[in-house]
């Protein structure tokens, strides 16, 4: 395990030295590609979270900072993703793919009491990597060129605790704060001219907000059978989003793009906003047997919201997720059958996109699939393991020329959990 252990350090290192984190062209409007809550676990089950309760003492549970009740171990998490997209369009029947593979989250929790549960987290929030070029010639000859790129990458680093209030009832709260930078630039040029008009948007974002959440858990002890119900909410933005816009007329001097010393400012303007990330709320209703097997379903909102995109509002729609999923675990003292010992997860979702473009939701559903393998050494109480996950969707529409969105996701990590940290008394 300590090879292990040491092997995945290393494979972080990698990681965020090679971030690059792929997008749909969705990803144009507003803060891009939401990645945030992709742990191994969640996505595994559909996203299936805010009613999960481990019945083991090794996970700890960030998306309901409530559900850690189990929680009794030192826990380190290291997860990575891999993303593929394969895009479709009628528009000129375009096609293309894109590929990426990420650091997607680094974890660390640890009990703090037998009622207090404190965790650590950083993931990536939200991303925009884009260049698209239209480009339409005119009976004269004349071509004109469209050209949309977008890069930048926002952050999230949560502090989470848990209280246990009795056996049943349990409370949490998490605070959230995002950092980072986004840019998009809109480029119109034509072929019988060297000068661009370019409309850039550049986000500076560091925020704050934070999530409450409850959960109560019945556990019938004749019948190892346990019903769970948890709720959140997540509110409070505290700081500002602060973007500059400039509106210019310029030409490239050379490959590395550099702007001549020509370059004329039509328009420059700032402006600062608060609700970056809107009010989000979530109910979840789960039923199982202890150590056997969980099946849980969960409904989350997301309040709409009005952002400022290429120096005019756009206006995103309410949204909504319903995710349905679960673990079965056959039989964790059959150490005879390794597979036995093995967690497997299942779910599926759909979720009404906010974006809604020429009268179309941008929806996405999918389902997903994974596995926890535990390591040789892990028990019923101190589990560690390979954790692995797959996701398999679908996003957007072929309608008006807008784009379908095919994704396969393929998560790999590592949960190290052990008594560390504390001191061992003697008698």
């Amino acid at each position: 395990m300590k090879k292990i252990f040491v092997v995945s350090f290393i494979s972080v290192g990698y990681f965020l030295n090679a971030q690059s984190l792929s997008n749909s062209p969705y990803a144009t409007y507003g803060i891009g590609d939401v990645k945030y809550d992709n742990t191994i676990e969640t996505a595994s089950m559909g996203g299936i979270s805010t009613a999960f309760i481990s019945d083991f003492t090794s996970s700890f549970n960030f998306a309901n900072p409530a559900n850690n009740a189990n929680f009794e171990l030192t826990s380190i998490r290291l997860e990575a993703t891999n993303e593929n997209n394969y895009f479709k369009s009628n528009y000129q029947d375009t096609k293309s793919t894109k590929h990426s593979t990420y650091l997607s989250n680094i974890a660390l929790a640890f009990p703090l009491s037998p009622k207090v549960k404190m965790g650590l987290s950083y993931q990536p929030y939200s991303s925009k990597s884009y260049n698209i070029v239209n480009s339409e010639t005119a009976e004269n000859g004349q071509t004109y060129y469209n050209a949309f790129k977008g890069s930048g990458t926002l952050n999230t680093a949560q502090v989470a605790v848990s209280y246990k209030i009795n056996q049943q009832f349990s409370v949490g709260a998490r605070a959230n704060l995002y950092f980072g930078d986004l840019y998009d630039l809109n480029e119109f040029s034509t072929s019988n001219s060297e000068y661009i008009n370019g409309y850039e948007t550049k986000n500076r974002i560091k925020n704050f907000n934070f999530t409450l959440g409850t959960s109560y858990q019945n556990l019938n002890t004749r019948t190892d059978k346990k019903l769970t119900i948890g709720a959140t909410a997540t509110f409070g933005n505290t700081s500002n989003m602060t973007t500059d816009y400039t509106n210019s007329t310029y030409r490239y001097i050379d490959a590395d793009g550099t702007k001549g010393s020509d370059t004329q400012i039509i328009e420059q303007k700032s402006k600062k906003t608060k609700n970056l990330i809107p009010l989000q709320a979530s109910v979840g209703v789960g039923y199982g047997s202890e150590n056997h097997w969980f099946v849980s379903g969960q409904l989350d909102y997301k309040k709409g919201e009005d952002i400022s995109y290429f120096g005019k509002s756009f206006s995103f729609q309410d949204t909504y997720r319903i995710s349905a999923g679960g673990w079965y675990l056959p039989n964790y003292n059959n150490f005879r059958n390794y597979f036995s010992r093995v967690i497997y997860r299942y779910g599926a979702f759909y979720e009404r996109g906010n974006l809604n473009i020429d009268g179309n939701s941008i929806n996405k559903f999918g389902i997903s699939a994974g596995v926890m393998l535990p390591f040789k050494n892990s028990s019923i109480t101190r589990m560690s393991g390979l954790e692995i996950g797959l996701e398999v969707g679908k996003r957007g529409t072929l309608k008006n020329n807008l784009i379908n969105q095919n994704f396969i996701n393929l998560r790999i990590g590592f949960n190290f959990a052990d008594k560390w940290f504390r001191k061992t008394l003697y008698n």
